[in-house]
């Protein structure tokens, strides 16, 4: 990426209007353009932050055997009614319209109803069990508040997970696959620290459920916890009957923080497999209904959460797992224009670095790399050259180092 050729251009101020502190410094520093409240465009550094973070939970699912597909994002009413989900005094969420021809469809807010139907075509043994499928999606959630930025849109991008058993202890197992999974997802994500398996209420898929919960203190989720004991509760379940079907003793004292969910997952059993009748053939010739799970991670909300967590005065501070560069090279004077050009062509393919080769200031180069967020500033100026080296910022630390060319690029 050149700057002298992007589109894209920094902000010093963020735009009125927008509350939430991602979104205006993803604004600000050209990653994301927002259409209107809950609703915002990738730019190419925004995006590649989304497919890095795709990719990572990506790796992870395929290592447990669940396979990547693409469904529609417009819905039937049919399934939808089956579940008693098409109501919008059931669930008050939806985006729906007219067609030309007549009759309705919706924006699929999620996905169980459509994959139920979806799998009654390729389930009919016992043999055709276990599956497990997954997808990166957008979804439409028509929510009262969307004033957070990309942690809360009517429009964002969402990993959905489902898988499908014959007994409830194979759910039991490839649940606890997933938590394996999980784990080492936000783990590589940078937020693993951060990030804790929560219990919860199911919300409009089942009774009760595990959120994955960041502590951050923009979270809008109340959490109560006990660090020693790994024990996480959402506000909204606490009470007495849950302490004491987990088995917390009474008298328990728990911490108050706020959490931003960033995944959950869900025992579904037959919730949307019986309603919807995906059955399969046992070994004996019976008819038996299919057990189901569900697990969502929030892939713009990720993006978010890393945004408050690591963000400072300055501006963004990405994780080199998801930045969209590693480097950000700045040129100053004209054989350090020279020689960062030469360096950016070397290594083009690489992929790995921004070139700032603008004709401003240098002062505002080092503002917007600042800004930006790219974990490695690389200044190559002619005074450096002289000397035969760069100046090298970790943007994390603030750390700055003197080192040759060879040294900073040499594993590229």
């Amino acid at each position: 990426m050149r700057m002298s050729k992007t589109f894209v251009k920094t902000l010093r101020e963020a735009p009125k209007g927008e509350e939430a502190r991602n979104a205006q410094l993803l604004i600000r520093a050209g990653y994301v353009h927002k259409e209107m409240a809950g609703v915002y465009d990738y730019l190419p550094l925004g995006l590649r932050v989304l497919e890095k973070i795709k990719q990572i939970i990506r790796e992870e699912l395929n290592r447990i055997s669940a396979e990547e597909i693409l469904m529609s994002t417009l819905q039937k009413p049919e399934p939808w009614k089956k579940s008693e989900r098409w109501d919008d005094q059931e669930v008050d969420i939806w985006f729906k319209t007219e067609l030309a021809s007549g009759g309705e469809l919706g924006l699929a807010p999620t996905h169980e109803e459509p994959v139920t139907e979806l799998l009654k075509t390729y389930v009919a043994s016992y043999k055709d069990l276990p599956r497990a499928v997954y997808q990166f999606q957008t979804k439409f959630r028509n929510e009262l508040r969307a004033k957070s930025g990309i942690l809360r849109g009517r429009e964002f991008l969402m990993k959905d997970l489902y898988s499908f058993h014959q007994t409830e202890a194979d759910l039991d197992e490839f649940y606890q696959k997933v938590e394996g999974a999980y784990a080492k997802i936000f783990e590589r994500l940078g937020i693993g620290a951060e990030t804790f398996e929560t219990f919860a209420s199911g919300g409009i898929f089942t009774k009760y459920s595990h959120e994955y919960q960041t502590l951050i203190p923009v979270g809008e989720d109340t959490i109560f916890y006990d660090k020693e004991k790994k024990v996480f509760l959402n506000k909204e379940v606490y009470n007495e009957e849950v302490l004491r079907d987990l088995g917390i003793p009474e008298g328990t004292e728990f911490l108050e923080t706020a959490g931003a969910e960033v995944g959950n997952i869900f025992k579904l059993k037959f919730k949307y497999s019986e309603p919807l009748g995906l059955n399969f053939q046992t070994k004996e010739g019976e008819r038996q209904t299919v057990y189901m799970g569900c697990y969502g991670i929030g892939v713009s909300r990720v993006f978010g959460v890393i945004v408050e967590r690591f963000a400072d005065e300055k501006g963004l501070v990405l994780p080199e797992a998801v930045a969209p560069y590693k480097y950000y090279l700045v040129a100053n004077g004209e054989k350090g224009t020279a020689k960062a050009t030469e360096i950016y062509e070397k290594y083009r393919e690489k992929d790995e670095m921004i070139l700032d080769d603008r004709d401003v200031r240098f002062g505002e180069k080092m503002k917007d790399a600042e800004l930006m967020g790219i974990p490695v500033r690389v200044v190559i100026s002619d005074r450096g050259l002289e000397t035969g080296e760069v100046e090298v910022t970790e943007r994390a630390t603030g750390e700055t180092r003197k080192m040759t060319l060879d040294k900073v690029f040499g594993a590229l």
